[in-house]
């Protein structure tokens, strides 16, 4: 059957993903991820990917669904009879996959497992009342709801209102487009006829289907980036940083690396990780950038001399980027949050000692809890007499003066820019605050 070994592989990610808590991003490296993946051609990898897409982005609704059809929970050693069902209920009810083929590869994997056999016939029975009865079912659901673990729903709520957490929640359901950042001095609109894409209010490019990055014009020739339109945002806030000084915190994946270094930056990327590095070296090559980096722990690491400007990308929960991470609402705990807080706290003091009198520092997270971003510039600004909010003004941002906080700081939520046609709309949720040491 078509699609028969993808479909398998599914089952297998799934389950690293959720009992494992291993990164979607990991399974899913073509070198180093899950060897089923590893094995499939590039069709059965796309197959792969769009399944584990909609099974995580519909996880709470497909869970949901189970509790209605079972007169049980599944008992918890059955092998990987969840993750089956949870594979074909995505199939038939959210892709384009005929009913009798998600039936038939699901029994058959359940075959394959020892411990998931005797299950077999369960299976079977499931899927087939599921379609049977999913007119009904699907009409009993608030999928938006479902979808979100209801620990950040309640999170999102307090902090933005039911409907703007609603908007939120609804924005992660859908698979977004790929955004492209242009180095300085590239025709936006040339590039984005070239490649079938749009230009976004921040100059970046959004294109819907755009296939194997490696495949598009402009990859070779180190014409641009891949990075979300959101993330790309933050660096801007440095103003003007030609021929200074520039730390860039926690840097890879690279975005804001070569955002910096493409305007005309020396810049020290910093990461804690040397296999992240090496892909930052990497694409820096690649985009013909000059960039030093530096393998270290924030924590502990001391720079030789003062920087002019610095950029945070601090270590965070990441509940911003699930649009692009389906798995991550699925792989943090709410404890997680003030775990992190408390490591961007010392994160953001250490890094506003190293600038010189009167450098800039951009604090940011791709997260949307209060906690990580404007709860930590309000305890920094209380506590250190020597540092200031430079607040954004609206001009800075043209048309974006939505996403600029009345205290003066940027916040991205991913149900900005809504659209109608489908992977054209929404950013990563980001916060960001620029602040100047005086004195």
């Amino acid at each position: 059957m078509q699609g028969l070994a993808a479909r398998r592989a599914a089952v297998a990610i799934l389950g690293k993903v959720v009992h494992s808590h291993r990164m979607l991003a990991l399974e899913l490296d073509p070198s180093t991820g899950h060897p089923l993946y590893r094995d499939l051609a590039d069709n059965d990898r796309a197959l792969v990917r769009a399944i584990l897409g909609v099974a995580l982005r519909r996880r709470g609704q497909i869970a949901d669904l189970l509790n209605r059809l079972l007169d049980r929970p599944i008992p918890e050693k059955t092998g990987r009879v969840e993750d089956i069902l949870h594979v074909a209920i995505a199939q038939v009810l959210f892709l384009d996959v005929a009913d009798h083929a998600a039936v038939s590869v699901a029994v058959d994997e359940a075959g394959r497992d020892r411990k998931a056999m005797p299950y077999k016939g369960l299976v079977n029975a499931v899927l087939r009342r599921l379609i049977r009865e999913r007119e009904a079912l699907l009409a009993e659901q608030d999928p938006v709801a479902l979808n979100a673990p209801d620990w950040l729903f309640a999170r999102w709520s307090e902090a933005y209102g039911t409907e703007t957490a609603r908007a939120i929640a609804a924005a992660h359901m859908e698979e977004p487009g790929l955004d492209l950042t242009l180095k300085p001095g590239e025709d936006a609109s040339a590039w984005a006829e070239k490649l079938g894409a749009v230009v976004l209010p921040t100059g970046s490019l959004r294109i819907a289907e755009p296939g194997r990055v490696e495949d598009l014009a402009g990859f070779s020739d180190g014409a641009w980036w891949v990075q979300d339109a959101a993330a790309a945002l933050p660096v801007r806030l440095l103003g003007d940083v030609a021929g200074k000084t520039v730390a860039d915190l926690c840097a890879a994946p690279g975005g804001k690396t070569a955002e910096l270094a493409a305007a005309g930056a020396r810049v020290t990327a910093l990461d804690i990780s040397k296999n992240r590095l090496k892909r930052v070296s990497q694409n820096m090559a690649r985009l013909s950038l000059d960039v030093e980096t530096v393998a270290a722990d924030l924590g502990t690491w001391e720079p030789e001399a003062s920087f002019d400007a610095i950029l945070l990308d601090a270590p965070c929960s990441a509940t911003g980027t699930a649009r692009r991470h389906p798995d991550m609402p699925w792989l943090k705990r709410e404890a997680d949050i003030a775990t992190l807080a408390e490591i961007q706290a010392r994160f953001l003091r250490r890094a506003v000692s190293w600038l010189k009198p009167g450098g800039l520092l951009v604090y940011c997270t791709c997260s949307l809890e209060p906690e990580e971003g404007e709860a930590q510039i309000a305890a920094l600004l209380a506590e250190e007499p020597g540092v200031e909010r430079v607040p954004v003004s609206a001009d800075e941002l043209p048309g974006l003066e939505d996403l600029v906080s009345p205290a003066g700081d940027l916040r991205t939520l991913p149900c900005h820019w809504p659209s109608e046609t489908p992977r054209m709309g929404g950013l990563d949720g980001f916060y960001a605050c620029r602040l100047r040491r005086v004195g």
